[in-house]
């Protein structure tokens, strides 16, 4: 997996090209990102109603009914980058359109619980198309110095897709009102929430969380309909001359060398397969296992996990359980806002530095909360109260201030840094030959480890809250040297310079 020691790249050159218009294509590919926020953030808001709707009263079956959506999103990445090279970038991004929609309805007006699960599965397989489809068009039609940028958009349209899902959901519950508390269920019965009260139509309130997602996909069809396809695509299929009119729509002036070096670095008579990207390393390529492995420490810093039992910390400083909605959007309003610096430094700074800044400082944050989940007394019966259950930390004032700050830090370093870097690396630092094939792996892998994520960390929590959170500081503490090690500067590098920067011989 090692290359060679990082180059300088010195100053990155700044190619004449239309700005307007490439920025107009990448905020387009994004939106497939903010399908993803969507469709993955929106059970939160359904989940309890559904169990109610089907009586799921067994713990392992709710999860289940929640997480395979996550084994559907690794199967798409794995397709994915196939679908690419076969059918084209623009038109796998209408394909996931489409299954947005249908997944959307699908989950809406289940008939059971099977047919719902095959509605999660289908919609987890879109955002696997997303998570591939996107961040690799983007990186092939942007100019050098904006690609980090760029890129980084799919990320921020992500946060914007999952503050749009709290948003949704809470606007929906007020609009359609009607009781808050219900009788206690009877033995042997899911309980009832505000979410299963009638709305429009006969419908329940968490049938049109799931149904407002139509809104998007539509809307992200017809705009995707509206794209140039992926120049490098089409140099793969031989049609040159469709590669140098779209190239001609995004640079000024002769772009007939830029097209040469695409069609260099490419073989139109070879079919791409994941023969490709098979090696010597454990049966890979070294730059393919860099992939995956960036993609797993991008789930084992426990992003996800660590939102699962903010309420905890929140709730220690005075917040109640009927302030969830607003505990969300605190951090919410971070992960977007330290998205935007990462997009505002990316093509400064560079994606290895703030990649290693990132590191350093989810370590530091993670292990102050691990610390204070250690050392803090565990509730009992008669000091659990609200979503503090018996055997959770009881954070003192302080320390729960001190935890909140944390908390939110935390969400900024990995915002700034892991959260959009990743995407980025993985859409360039691929050669042109293998990026479908090897993306689909990455990709796949991100996924992959979020499942293991989600279905290990209440077991932890079981044991210890704080050995949870300790597991994610191990993470982040060997992220740092993995970075340090491994992560080649990508950098104002042109895509058909990867495999120089990253030290692979042809």
């Amino acid at each position: 997996m090692q290359g060679p020691v990082d180059k300088p790249t010195g100053p990155v050159e700044v190619e004449a090209s239309k700005t307007g218009k490439v920025v107009g294509i990448a905020i387009i590919a994004a939106l497939g990102g903010f399908l993803f926020g969507y469709d993955s953030a929106v059970i939160n808001g359904a989940n309890q109603a559904v169990f109610h709707e089907f009586n799921l009263t067994n713990t392992t079956v709710q999860g289940f009914v929640v997480a395979v959506a996550l084994l559907g999103s690794a199967v798409g990445a794995l397709v994915g980058g196939r679908l690419a090279n076969s059918m084209g970038r623009r038109k796998v991004m209408l394909l996931s359109a489409i299954l947005f929609l249908i997944a959307g309805v699908g989950q809406a007006i289940p008939f059971s619980t099977a047919d719902f699960v095959v509605w999660r599965i289908l919609g987890g397989f879109a955002i696997g198309l997303a998570a591939v489809i996107c961040p690799m068009y983007i990186s092939e039609v942007a100019p050098a110095h904006l690609r980090g940028r760029l890129s980084s958009l799919f990320q921020m349209a992500i946060v914007l897709g999952i503050f749009s899902t709290q948003l949704v959901n809470q606007l929906l519950l007020g609009i359609a009102g009607g009781p808050t508390e219900f009788p206690p269920a009877a033995p042997g019965e899911q309980p009832m929430v505000q979410a299963n009260n009638e709305f429009w139509f006969g419908l329940q309130t968490w049938q049109w969380m799931f149904l407002c997602m139509v809104i998007p996909s539509v809307i992200y069809f017809f705009l995707a309909a509206t794209l140039p396809e992926s120049p490098r695509y089409l140099v793969s299929k031989g049609r040159n001359a469709d590669a140098k009119a779209v190239l001609q729509k995004i640079f000024v002036g002769d772009v007939q060398p830029k097209l040469d070096t695409i069609e260099a670095s490419l073989d139109a008579e070879h079919k791409p397969s994941f023969k490709d990207i098979r090696g010597t390393k454990f049966g890979l390529q070294g730059i393919v296992w860099v992939g995956i492995i960036l993609a797993v420490f991008q789930q084992f810093v426990g992003i996800n996990a660590v939102f699962y039992y903010s309420n905890i910390v929140f709730q220690a400083v005075g917040f109640t359980t009927e302030d969830a909605f607003l505990q969300s959007t605190i951090i919410s309003a971070v992960n977007v806002i330290f998205t935007l610096v990462a997009i505002a430094l990316i093509d400064r700074v560079g994606r290895k530095p703030l990649l290693l800044i990132g590191s350093c400082g989810m370590f530091i944050t993670l292990g102050i909360l691990s610390m204070l989940f250690i050392t803090a007394p565990k509730a009992t019966e008669a000091t659990a109260s609200g979503a503090i259950a018996v055997g959770d930390p009881l954070l003192s004032s302080t320390n729960g201030w001190i935890a909140v700050i944390a908390l939110n830090v935390y969400v900024m370093f990995f915002a700034a840094t892991w959260g959009p870097i990743v995407w980025v690396l993985l859409g360039e630092m691929f050669s042109n030959k293998i990026r479908a094939m090897a993306m689909s792996v990455g990709v796949m892998a991100n996924w992959i480890a979020n499942f293991i994520v989600s279905e290990t960390f209440p077991t932890l929590v079981k044991i210890s809250i704080g050995l949870a959170y300790g597991i994610f500081t191990l993470c982040a503490f060997l992220s740092i040297f993995y970075v340090w090690k491994f992560v080649k500067e990508t950098k104002g590098a042109e895509l058909e310079d990867m495999e120089a920067v990253e030290g692979i011989k042809s």
